[in-house]
């Protein structure tokens, strides 16, 4: 009886184990930026996986850096999907809360990245800098002399 009791708790060790790596994270955040696809894939477990254009940033020899993150989005996140694919239409920007998984599993997705909640944004404004006040130039006499 008591090996029974020894072997149930170990099974129940590893099925918790297992069941942590499966469905638990191993951190979680948020990224911001546009969309630039959204496609559903996958041969037997259908996910949403997509692709995020985040930043842009100046660097001093003018060029322009960009960095694509790629991610997943359950088939049942179904509020999310539409608002990424809105997000995706209107090329409005988003900002993305994500979970960062253990392992990277067959039925979960491409990535370990999977995307909880999506906030639209909406369209950027350009930002043009105030107006300064500059003084009116003066006339100088150069008939005068230093």
């Amino acid at each position: 009886m008591r090996k029974w009791v020894i072997f149930a708790v170990f099974l129940a060790i590893v099925f918790g184990i297992l069941y942590y790596i499966t469905f638990g994270y191993y951190s979680e955040g948020k990224r911001g930026g546009y969309v630039t696809r959204l496609s559903n894939r996958g041969y037997l477990f259908k996910t949403y996986e997509g692709e995020l254009r985040m930043g842009g940033l100046f660097e001093g020899d003018g060029t322009m850096n960009s960095s694509q993150w790629v991610f997943s989005v359950s088939g049942k996140n179904k509020d999310a999907i539409s608002k990424l694919e809105e997000a995706i239409k209107n090329g409005h920007r988003v900002s993305l809360t994500y979970e960062e998984k253990f392992f990277k599993l067959p039925w979960n997705g491409d990535t370990k990245f999977f995307v909880t909640d999506v906030e639209v944004l909406g369209p950027t404004k350009a930002i043009t800098p105030p107006a300064s006040s500059v003084p009116a130039p003066t006339e100088i006499d150069t008939t005068k002399t230093l």
